[in-house]
């Protein structure tokens, strides 16, 4: 199948979503140009701050895509290429995308408050905190998934690096190198654009040029170390990077890396486009390969926790009632933040279904005899470079190649460190009761609901599970995440229902997300149950005891929401 005709198709498709689903969905819920944010209502100069709607974008982008779409649709295509194209693209138009953008524009009208106000407001303080909790626990998965993502596509030596097919690299001491040096242009762009007032169109290309000189440089200084030592890192830094005001690393850094994730995009279709000439770019999965996996995992509901960020992803909705709720300028700029990044991410998925079409036979996931690739980012980059090289030679693959993966380690840093910030959010948000401010609070409550103390207790949990390989958290991840998504759409409908607004298309895309994560979750436990009895590893006993606490606080509170819709349906009826 021509990767280009499928690439095509996608774009179309999702363009056509975004101008006529997105822009009736805004009009159904009243997005007012004329009312005034968080931003600007509840200012702080640190958490609170109106941002340009470009370096917005950036920051949702970034935040939002990290390495969940490349990840996805690439461990999926096990189920063939067709199931994931269409789970991607009208997934994301129907069910991630709504879901975003309704989480973001819920949570602008909440004073930039969490989905657990949001929760609060229309089915109680008992619900919150139960959200709360469960979203705590998604966030250390998230936490943990992307510190061994990073980790793996870091370390180039010494011990503990077997558990990531893509560790020990050496070309990954490149990649950190030009990271850690990514994270130092980021900081001066924000020194610049917000405490010298330098214009963001001439900061905007200096920064580029910066970001070009370090991919530069990271071909000539290697920064070798293990992945023991790049999980202490991660740890240390994401501490450090969730403390700072948003102006200072944040915004710039996650502004910056959406020019690198758009030139990716950029460089990825001419790749295709290229490719295409040359017959490189042909996608070698098959369409359908069955409703069972290799590994014994029905369709339903694996396809569509597999896919996770490239359709549909609950950690979206954290990031728009955590980070960029609190940073919109004009209620308008929702649409094209909440919805828009969204479409775009779903492309992203599809281009990494593209990918490893091209490089099938390579990969432990074609099952060819002899594989190179078989890793996630390795398969990306891998497939993405083999179709560049084919028209522009041999000698531009590794370049295409390591700046690709340095694309993914960046875009997981992003969502490692907004990860953290929500954490902390939260983690004072279930401290704090009713009606009381964290000033308020006393003893072991006001203790923990510092914010270092908050964020070292989350940044433990998760970067300790970091150690663990990532395929022992991610198929607990994938579940949790779309479970979460299945709840935020709960919280958003019952809102929605309150205060009058049409909320009914809502109703089919969370109770299948609901029904298609229970599933799997309780397919997990049923599946472990055996292993345990037999003596199994501490990664199984996670597995189990994680989906097992995921299943009854999702239960609980979908309980109360369907209660609570059918209150609204009855006084609507009175």
């Amino acid at each position: 199948m021509s990767a280009l005709l499928i690439l095509l198709i996608a774009v179309v498709l999702l363009a056509l979503g975004y101008v006529c689903y997105g822009s009736w969905l805004a009009k159904q819920w009243g997005v007012d140009p004329n009312r005034e944010t968080p931003a600007h209502t509840s200012y702080d100069g640190k958490d609170f701050v109106p941002a340009n709607p470009a370096v917005l974008m950036g920051h949702h982008f970034s935040s939002i895509a990290g390495a969940g779409p490349i990840n996805g649709p690439i461990q999926a295509a096990v189920f063939g290429w067709v199931p994931v194209f269409l789970w991607c693209v009208l997934g994301g138009i129907f069910f991630g995308a709504m879901h975003d953008f309704g989480a973001l524009f819920a949570s602008i009208r909440h004073n930039g408050g969490s989905i657990g106000e949001i929760i609060k407001d229309s089915m109680g303080e008992k619900s919150q905190k139960l959200f709360i909790i469960f979203a705590l626990a998604v966030l250390i998965l998230v936490i943990a998934s992307f510190t061994a993502v990073v980790a793996g596509t870091f370390a180039s030596s010494g011990p503990f690096i077997s558990n990531d097919a893509n560790a020990g690299n050496p070309a990954n001491a490149s990649t950190a190198m030009t990271s850690i040096l990514f994270i130092v242009i980021a900081c001066i762009f924000g020194f610049f654009v917000y405490r010298k007032n330098a214009k963001i169109g001439p900061a905007t290309i200096i920064g580029i040029v910066g970001i070009v000189a370090i991919v530069v440089i990271g071909q000539f200084l290697n920064l070798n170390a293990s992945r023991t030592f790049w999980v202490l890192f991660i740890a240390v830094y994401v501490t450090v990077a969730s403390l700072l005001p948003v102006w200072i690393l944040l915004q710039p850094r996650d502004y910056l890396s959406s020019f690198l994730l758009y030139g990716m995009m950029i460089l990825a279709v001419v790749s295709i486009i290229g490719g295409t000439f040359t017959g490189a770019a042909k996608v070698e999965v098959p369409a359908f390969t069955g409703f069972v996996n290799a590994n014994g995992q029905p369709l339903f509901p694996f396809l569509f926790i597999t896919v996770a960020c490239g359709a549909c992803s609950g950690f979206h909705s954290l990031i728009s009632s955590g980070t960029s709720s609190k940073q919109i300028d004009n209620e308008k700029d929702s649409q094209i933040i909440g919805y828009g990044s969204m479409i775009v991410e779903s492309a992203l998925g599809v281009i990494s279904l593209i990918a490893i079409g091209v490089v099938w036979s390579q990969t432990n996931v074609g099952g060819g005899e002899k594989f190179l690739l078989s890793a996630p980012p390795t398969i990306f980059a891998g497939g993405i470079a083999t179709m560049f090289a084919s028209f522009a030679g041999e000698k531009s693959y590794a370049v295409i190649y390591n700046l690709f993966t340095l694309a993914v380690s960046v875009f997981a840093l992003t969502s490692l460190d907004s990860a953290t910030r929500l954490c902390r959010y939260l983690f004072a948000e279930l401290l704090t009761p009713v009606g009381k401010t964290r000033d308020d609070l006393k003893g072991a409550a006001k203790f923990f609901a510092t914010p270092i103390v908050s964020t070292l207790v989350m940044v433990v949990i998760g970067c300790g599970m970091g150690f663990m390989g990532l395929s022992q958290i991610w198929s607990v991840f994938g579940a949790a995440n779309q479970l979460l998504a299945g709840v935020a759409m709960l919280a958003v409908c019952t809102w929605l229902g309150k205060i009058g607004k049409n909320n009914k298309m809502f109703f089919f895309p969370m109770f299948f997300m609901l029904a298609a994560t229970l599933t799997a979750l309780c397919w997990t436990i049923i599946s472990n149950l055996p292993k345990l009895v037999a003596g199994a590893p501490w990664g199984t006993w996670f597995q189990t005891i994680w989906s097992i606490a995921l299943v009854v606080l999702a239960v609980i509170l979908t309980i109360t929401a369907i209660k609570t819709l059918n209150a609204q349906a009855k006084a609507k009826e009175a």
